[in-house]
């Protein structure tokens, strides 16, 4: 069985030229396509077309999901399911109910948040086809690289490929998963 091909991988020696690369890989038109940097550089953002994260309409609607429930079941179990009269107290105070509610909302907010992360990021991902490329190690020290996967609709193999040696990237390699 053959190996699916998963993309093209180019390094680059300075953030200025991955910068620039990633400007004009963008303007070409490809999408799915990701840098992998010892360090943030300042514009990549742009570069990459990078909208504000989704991580907190996850929050939000967790969040307030579970303020919702937890208000309700205080009154369902309170008010209607087991009304006990005691002491001449309401059979349903909403200040009662806010703070276990409040408590609940903070905590769905950060499951929100936490489910969601993994969700946007597809994680977990038990391994990752440039894991497997020994030069791509120096990504962490002092080595920049721009992979573009295969699964993008402009993605051509040979044109690929000529556009990442025409951007100046060197040590240009099929990446397969």
């Amino acid at each position: 069985m053959t190996p699916k091909l998963y993309g093209i991988l180019a390094e680059f020696d300075s953030p200025a030229a991955i910068l620039a690369a990633a400007k004009t890989v963008s303007a070409d038109g490809y999408r799915q396509w990701e840098t992998f940097t010892p360090f943030p550089i300042h514009g990549m953002e742009q570069a990459r077309g990078c909208r504000n994260s989704l991580v907190g309409w996850f929050a939000l609607g967790a969040g307030g999901g579970a303020f919702v429930a937890t208000f309700g079941l205080i009154w369902f179990a309170n008010a209607f399911d087991y009304p006990l009269l005691v002491g001449g107290k309401p059979m349903f105070s909403p200040p009662m109910a806010f703070v276990p509610s409040y408590i609940m909302l903070v905590l769905g907010a950060a499951v929100g948040a936490f489910v969601g992360m993994l969700a946007l990021n597809r994680l977990p991902r038990w391994h990752h086809p440039l894991l497997g490329k020994a030069r791509f190690a120096l990504a962490s020290r002092d080595r920049f690289f721009l992979l573009i996967e295969a699964a993008d609709l402009k993605f051509s193999e040979t044109q690929t490929r000529k556009l990442l040696e025409s951007l100046g990237g060197t040590h240009i390699e099929l990446v397969e998963n």
